[in-house]
This record gives C-alpha cells, structure tokens and sequence, in this order.
C-alpha cells in the first residue's frame, strides 16, 4: 500500500504543529531574556501529567518502537520485563533517588557526583555520558528510525536511509536547540499521546488482521493459541529458539530477570541517566515529581502492548504450520539480502502492509513522534552536561546566562553533526534492542555502584568511587572474553549478560566497601549524605498508585508465567 496524499498531510501538519509548539512554549517572555534555569530545566515549573508524559516520550523511540519489537519477534513477551519492571524502578527512583537530588538543587547527574565525591570524577563521568550520548544513543536512534522510515514509505533497499536521517535529525533540531528542555517536555505532552494512539491502532489492526475471522480479542485468542511459547514471561534453557538460531534464555534467563541484572539496567538508566532524570529535576516541586514518576510508571504497564505484542503478531503471521519462520505473507522487505529474515522490520512491516491510507500518516507520525522525542532530549541533555559539568568550570567559570545557553545550543548542534555520519554507517544488527542493552551493560554496573553507595553508605570515599568504577570494566569485559579465549575450565563458564551484569555491580560495590573502610578507617566521609526517614516520606497519591503498580505488576507475572 502506497503512501497516500492523505498520509503526507497528515504527516506534515504533526511536523508543524511538534515545531510550532516547540517555539512557542521557549519563546523569551516580554522583558526576560531566557536563562540556565529556562533553557536548561524549563524554569522548574513542570506540573506532574507533563513529567510522566516527557519521561515516557524521551524513553520510548526506535530502540523500543523498532528495536523491541524486533525482540517480540524473535523472543515474544518475556522482553517486556524491561517495562514491566520498570514501571517498579520508577517509583524506586521516586521515592528513594528523586528527594536527594532535588533537594541539591541539581542540574545535571555528574554535578551530583561531584558534591558527594569529587571534581574528577564527576569530569571522567561527564565525558563518558557524553560520548554514550554522541556515539551510540543519538547514532542508534538516527539509524533505526531512518531504517524505519525506509522500510515503511520506501522500499526498504537503504534509498531513502540518508534522506530520513538528516530530516529527522534537522526536524529535533528545529524546536529543541532554540527552547531547550522547556521545548522538549512541553512537546512531550503532544509526542507521548501520538506514540500510545499510533502504537495502539497498529496493534490492534494487526490483531484484527491475523484473527482468522477479524476482530481483536478474537486476534488475541489466536496469537496465544499459535504461539504459546511466545507468552512465557520466565524463560527456562532451550524454550525459545530465536529465527536466527539463538537461545533466547541467553538474553532473558529466567529468575535471574526477575532477581538479577535487570534491576542494575533499570536502576541505572531511570535513575542516573541524565536524559530521563533531568525532567524530574525540572517539577514545581519534589511531590510534583513524585506524582509524575508514578504517572510515568501506570503508562510503562501498557506499552509492551504498542511495542511487544506487535513483533509476536508479525512472527504469528510468517509461520507456517509446522512453526518455521518463513515468507508467507510477507513483503520481501521483511527479508534481508541473503533472504533471512530480519527481527527489527516487524514493526515496519506490519505498519506499511496493513494500516489503511490517512491512518498510516497518523501511525508514522507517532513512530516520528518517538523518534524525535528521544533525539531532542538527548541533545539537550548532551548539551547540559557540556556547558554545566565541563565548559562552566574549566572554560568560563563566570560565563553569563546568555553564554551558558548559546554555549548549550553550539553543543546540541555539534552532537547531532557527529552523529548523523555515524548513523549512516551502522549496518543490521539483528536485535538492536538486546545489542544496546548488553553492551551498556559493560559500563553501567560499575557507574550504579558508585551511585548507590554515595547515596546510602556514608563511609564510601572518592578514592574507592574511582577505583570502583575504574576496575569494573575490566572485570565485565573479563566475563565477556575469559570463557571464550583464555580458558576451557569450568571455572570460567559462559554466563548470559544480565548474570554478569549483576555479578560486576556487587564487585563493584565490593571493591569501593573494601577501599573505603581501609582509607576511611570506619569513620563517615565528609560529603557523606545525612538520611533521615522524613526524607523519604511520600505523599498518599504516589503511595496508592505505587501499591496499585504493584499489584497490577504482579498480577502479570503470574498471568504470563
């Protein structure tokens, strides 16, 4: 089905209405001229239905609309522990991580690290945030949105993957580089509500779609009843063998997701990634906050329904009866070169061959809406790193609040022209979204380890901080090499990620334990944080929707088992 005239329409005005938003939420007030606190936090007057909005809208992009889909494909359900967890990690982070922070009146994360630790390695932290931003998170999401984009209005040859990264690219930096955060979140609120509309109607026309009679619940029957394998939530060894011949329990192993390294990739990304905790840092108030986690936890529960349940729906519909993944209604755009198929062009695929003319513009508006979203928080974040962490005290420690921002606005657009070359260059990776994750994973036990005993243990000193997270990465890159190279023996075996994961954070923790009593002698560091129980105290509305999350939670848990 071609791309209609309704479609660019469509298209077009979401484009417009995104910019023109975006313009007008960051233009200077009459007699004010727009400041640090503005541009970089949205002059701290986010309500809390704009923070769960922005935080969902920042988090869900290519790497979750294209990339989890694509493990849906290949894994099924049990993928969506990403977000089902999350949802708990999130009010984790509300209760116990977001009074701290907004009590130091932060701008940044490493400007945390700072004043529980030192100067040093809150720069050696803000280099490598910013590196991760540049080189991997605005790179991957440039790609896999331009991939899509080619694959939906295009014929999924690579024709049009320069031409959708640069238009994506130019279409963030056209309100987000000018507004700062105030641009971004207040666009988040439009994003967010076109994300979970385009992503519901695609799920549900595809479930009418593969419903051998129609209908929804009766495509929902179905799915379970070809597929049942891919509703497992617990994966055991052996039970999900991915279509390019991988064992899924290797991505996904079993109670360990529930008890292991998936709290670590939680913990660290909702809670010290500068581009989703720097909405939080921008609330009227701490409970104002706090009610935006919660909101933001209630919409994580439903979108492995928009990101999840789609990828099953296309490996439903390119199985035979035997279940071998093959090309029995699919469009040979589904297939790579060699005539495999390939994981992350489930969503794409289901998107251009079944949702009709006028409602397809809408659905790419919505996979645009998750795109841009992303890319413009990053660059902002990227940008607020730069100018508060290293260009404001090492290049210009009385730097004016004009120079702040232009300095904020040359950082976004020098990110964003790095990035776009890279994207051009990233070629199929299969499961993008397990990729990410596993190779984040090198750096992100060692980084949380430092977080959480700065914010918990008194005792912890800057020397063991650095040792700490210095020394994880060779203990995680040991997991990754030793058992494939060094050595046979079984004492080195072979772990999935996510045990390894989990196994170099309590190393990590371990090494900066061990330092910190040696040099500290028992004695509480000077910049230890005092903790006190009305600290943590929360207010009844977050508690309800916490304990609400929780059994809802839960309940899917023991649904899907």
């Amino acid at each position: 089905m071609d791309f209609s005239t309704i479609d660019i329409v469509v298209f077009v005005s979401y484009c417009l209405l995104i910019v023109g938003i975006g313009l007008y939420v960051s233009r200077d007030k009459k007699g004010h001229e727009k400041n640090a606190e503005d541009y970089f936090l949205a002059s701290k007057s986010l309500p809390w239905w704009a923070i769960g909005a922005s935080l969902i809208a920042a988090n869900i992009s290519a790497e979750q609309f294209i990339g989890m889909s694509g493990s849906g494909f290949a894994i099924g359900l049990a993928i969506a522990s990403y977000e089902w967890m999350a949802a708990i990690t999130l009010l984790i982070v509300g209760k116990y991580f977001l009074p701290i922070f907004i009590e130091k009146g932060l701008y940044t994360i490493p400007e945390f690290v700072e004043k529980r630790f030192s100067t040093n390695l809150k720069t050696i932290l803000a280099v490598f945030w910013i590196a991760l931003f540049v080189f991997v998170n605005l790179t991957t999401v440039l790609y896999l949105g331009a991939k899509a984009l080619d694959t939906i209005i295009g014929y999924g040859d690579g024709s049009l993957l320069i031409t959708s990264i640069i238009g994506l690219a130019v279409f963030a930096a056209a309100y987000s580089l000018w507004g700062g955060l105030s641009a971004v979140a207040w666009t988040d609120v439009v994003q967010v509500v076109l994300l979970v509309l385009g992503g519901l109607i695609t799920a549900f026309i595809a479930l009418d779609q593969v419903a051998p009679n129609g209908g929804v619940i009766a495509g929902f029957k179905h799915i379970f009843e070809v597929a049942p394998q891919k509703f497992s939530m617990i994966l055991e060894k052996g039970e999900i063998i991915t279509p390019n011949g991988k064992d899924a329990w290797w991505d996904l192993p079993g109670l360990a997701v529930l008890l292991g390294g998936m709290w670590v990739a939680n913990i660290y990304y909702w809670g010290f990634n500068q581009y989703i905790i720097q909405r939080t840092l921008a609330a009227k108030s701490l409970s104002e906050s706090q009610k935006g986690i919660a909101f933001a936890a209630f919409l994580k529960l439903i979108i492995p329904l928009i990101v999840v349940v789609p990828g099953v729906i296309a490996f439903v519909m390119n199985t035979d009866a035997s279940g071998n993944v093959t090309q029995v209604v699919a469009d040979p755009t589904f297939f790579g070169s060699s005539g495999n198929i390939v994981n992350d062009n489930a969503a794409p695929w289901l998107i251009k061959t079944f949702v009709p003319a006028g409602l397809k513009g809408l659905v790419l508006a919505a996979l645009a809406a998750a795109i841009v979203s992303s890319l413009a928080s990053m660059l902002n974040s990227t940008a607020t790193i730069f100018t508060m962490d290293i260009y404001k005290p090492y290049f210009n420690k009385k730097a004016s609040d004009k120079q702040t921002v232009n300095v904020g606005r040359l950082t976004a657009a020098v990110a964003l022209i790095i990035a776009m070359p890279l994207a051009t260059q990233l070629g199929n990776v299969g499961q993008v979204f397990q990729v990410i994750q596993e190779y984040t994973g090198v750096v992100s036990p060692g980084i949380l380890a430092v977080f959480i005993t700065g914010l918990f243990w008194k005792r912890s000193t800057n020397n063991a901080a650095i040792w700490g997270v210095i020394l994880s990465i060779p203990i995680a890159m040991f997991f990754k090499v030793a058992p494939n190279g060094w050595s046979d023996a079984a004492i080195f075996p072979i772990l999935p990620f996510m045990n390894q994961m989990m196994i170099t954070c309590i190393a990590s923790i371990a090494i900066i334990l061990i330092i910190s009593h040696l040099e500290g002698k028992g004695q509480n560091d000077e910049k230890g944080i005092p903790l006190s129980k009305d600290l943590f105290k929360t207010p009844p509305a977050f508690n309800i929707s916490a304990i609400t999350v929780l059994i809802i939670v839960a309940f899917l848990y023991a649904f899907f088992w």
